[in-house]
């Protein structure tokens, strides 16, 4: 049983993934049904229709083009393909992109890597996507899954940051590490680390500036965050963690590539899925990107921050078991 099966099964998660996905599936599911509408087999029109389908679905081009390629080449095969067999298909094609997108097995029921104590997650990503509220979700399910939680609030540069934060450290009953705003990044996520070695801390999360206008600065600050860190623990940070809003669609794709050309994310975390049509773009950045997304975020209650199950996503997306 996996650690956050005490909180709610597969059942439950399945459930919330199902409600958080709806206004995506509509939209997904209506413009597949426009670009077959009226035909009996799968021919370069349909192929086209479905292609614009998906695109304007935020799959995003790449991995639409996958898509169609691959279906191209099953209706060259087969011949005769009807447009009734293309939902199975295209489920079936979507799959095997996730299934075959990285992903950390290990880590799918949000256990914890064994071998180090504690463990130090770098939250980084451009201010309003929800990266501080994904925190204080994260700090909620540990502490409830009974492990023990110390937040560091290393971004500074805004008030609200800190207040927030602390907001979510008191509602959760969780430790935090803060100072007046101004003040040293780098020397907040330092005491951090050391406050959460003295005390034996399961997990510490450490929330980070969310700027991008200029990246070799934002690099330069995350190294010396690193850098503080590792003084107290050499081979933290363990996760670097990249907080996207869904809402937004390919801009969290483009944000996305910017961040990961700034800094070394080994994680992504994929947020406000419950409020948008674009749901697709969680096709595009992991099928693009050569790193796991471990989190998606699917309502406003802090059990909706889920780990990512690629199955339970594609479950969600056409509403029925594979």
């Amino acid at each position: 049983m996996g650690l956050f099966d005490k909180l709610f099964g597969k059942k439950q998660q399945q459930e919330t993934i199902d409600q958080g996905l709806q206004k995506t599936r509509e939209g997904f599911l209506g413009k597949i049904t426009k670009a077959i509408a009226g035909k009996s087999t799968v021919d370069a029109e349909v192929l086209d229709n479905l292609e614009d389908a998906l695109v304007s679905a935020d799959v995003g081009v790449e991995t639409t083009v996958q898509i169609i390629e691959k279906l191209e080449k099953r209706v060259a095969k087969d011949k005769y393909l009807n447009t009734a067999e293309l939902n199975t298909i295209l489920r079936q094609e979507i799959q095997d992109i996730l299934v075959a997108a990285p992903g950390d097995t290990s880590y799918e029921n949000y256990e914890l890597p064994k071998g180090h104590s504690p463990h130090i997650i770098l939250v980084v990503g451009v201010n309003g996507v929800g990266k501080t509220t994904t925190i204080g979700k994260l700090a909620h399910n540990f502490s409830k899954a009974g492990k023990s939680v110390l937040l560091g609030a290393a971004d500074t540069f805004r008030a609200a940051a800190v207040d927030q934060l602390t907001i979510w450290s008191e509602r959760t009953g969780v430790d935090i590490v803060k100072k007046e705003m101004g003040s040293d990044p780098a020397s907040v996520a330092y005491d951090t680390a050391i406050s959460g070695v003295a005390k034996k801390v399961d997990v510490i999360i450490i929330d980070t500036a969310g700027r991008l206008h200029n990246k070799l600065h934002l690099m330069d600050e995350l190294t010396k965050i690193k850098r503080v860190i590792q003084k107290v623990i050499p081979e933290a940070p363990h996760e670097v963690l990249l907080v996207l809003d869904g809402s937004t669609g390919q801009n969290a794709l483009e944000q996305a590539k910017q961040f990961t050309a700034a800094t070394e994310v080994t994680a992504l975390a994929i947020t406000k899925l419950d409020g948008t049509a674009k749901g697709g773009v969680v096709l595009a950045i992991a099928n693009q990107f050569k790193i796991p997304v471990k989190f998606i975020g699917v309502g406003e209650q802090a059990t909706d921050l889920l780990v990512f199950d690629k199955q339970q996503f594609v479950n969600g997306l056409f509403n029925q078991p594979i």
